[in-house]
Formats: C-alpha cells, structure tokens, sequence
C-alpha cells in the first residue's frame, strides 16, 4: 500500500536563510544603529594583524565600537552614492573601505582617538610571508639564546637539546662538548626578506620580535558636520 503524502515531513532547513547571509544582515544593521549613536567614524588599517591587539584596543576603547572585515557589507550600510548613503556625504567615507580595514565609531575627539593611535603599538613575532625589518646574524662559535642580540655576560648558551631543532631550520650547527656551535657566521634573514617559515620559527626562538601590530587612521566622518576628513591631508578637529 503507498505511503500517504499528508504525512511527509518537511525539514525547515531548506527554507531556512543561509548563515553567511544572516551575518550580513546583522551586521548591516549594527553599522546602521551604530552611525544613529555615535559622533565619529573613523576608517583605519591594521599593520600585522594580530586577534589578540585588536581586543585590547576594544577594551581601552570600551565605550566605542569597532568592526573589522567584510567591508562591502560595511560599504553599502553607510552607502555607496549620494542616492543611497544612510547620512550625508557617508558615500564618500565608503570609497576607503577597500583590502585590511575597518571601521571604528566614537563619539570621542577626534584628536584624542588619533592621540591614542599614535601610541597604541605593540611588538610581536614575524609570520611567513612578511619582511624582515632588519639583518639578524648569528655569530661563529657557542650559539646564543639571544643568537648574538645581547652581550655574552647577559645571555646563556643555547639549550643542546635544540641543536638539532636549529640544524633542521637551516643553520648548519654541531655539538662540541654539549654545545650548539656554528663554525662561521650564519645570516638569519637579511633586511627586506620575505620571511619563510623556517626564518620566522629561528627568530622566534632567538626571541626577536620584528613584526609591530599598529593601526593607521585613514579618514573619519563626522555627524555635526556631515563631511569626511582626509588623515593623510588634513588637520584633524579637537
């Protein structure tokens, strides 16, 4: 006997919206509710992006509110023409939402945000595929755990047990009585290298930092005026 139709299930899910699209949405309508709030929005770039100093600036920002990514979804909720811009003149700060940007909304001075910008930069490892921002040398003899960056007396010899971690990345070392020992001078990287993985794990384990995450305020919109301000031309308000 066929089975009767009125009883099919219908999963929901088909007819369910997408996540992606749902994210969109919502973040359509955050940038929207975040332009009715605040005074300011500023367009920044990110320098050696790092999860970890983004979240810090949120928390020292506290009181304003930052979106980093998907920047077509943020260019059409302040707008792309005259036509459709959310507020006046908003279609001009969406042109400099293009490649590693974001968007930061405050109703602090413009001043201070730049104030704070121009001091918030911190010191992290390099990842593979960025450049060397100076020559690292490694001196001949007793390997480091400084690799030479720091005087002897301060320094302690590198671990044996590493010597073949160290050999594998490149440097051509051998023990000499428990020793990680180098016969001549080995160049780490050399000042505007591109990085590979074995660079960047060598410097990472001689402990040097080349990488610097910072931000760079690019332009800012402002409610009272209704105009965009060039940071690379103008004078920004107090």
């Amino acid at each position: 006997m066929p089975k009767s139709k009125r009883n099919k299930v219908i999963t929901l899910s088909k007819t369910q919206k997408k996540p992606g699209r749902e994210n969109n949405e919502k973040l359509f309508s955050q940038v929207r509710d975040c332009i009715d709030k605040y005074r300011h929005i500023f367009v920044f770039s990110v320098e050696n992006m790092r999860n970890t100093y983004l979240k810090d600036v949120r928390n020292d920002l506290e009181d304003s509110r930052l979106f980093f990514g998907k920047t077509k979804v943020m260019a059409k909720s302040l707008g792309l023409t005259p036509e459709d811009s959310y507020r006046d003149n908003l279609n001009q700060l969406s042109t400099y939402l293009s490649g590693n940007v974001g968007l930061l909304f405050t109703s602090r001075a413009p001043s201070e945000i730049q104030s704070f910008f121009s001091t918030f930069v911190r010191n992290d490892y390099s990842r593979a595929g960025s450049t060397a921002t100076y020559t690292f040398m490694v001196p001949p003899g007793t390997v480091y755990s400084r690799g030479g960056e720091i005087p002897i007396e301060d320094d302690v010899p590198l671990p044996h047990s590493l010597e073949t971690t160290v050999r594998g990345l490149g440097m051509p070392t051998r023990l000499v009585h428990g020793k990680v020992t180098l016969d001549q001078e080995f160049t780490v990287c050399k000042e505007g290298d591109v990085l590979n993985s074995n660079q960047t794990r060598l410097l990472k384990l001689f402990g040097s930092a080349m990488a610097e995450f910072s931000i760079k305020l690019i332009a800012y919109w402002s409610s009272s005026t209704g105009e965009v301000t060039d940071l690379d031309d103008s004078k920004i308000e107090e």
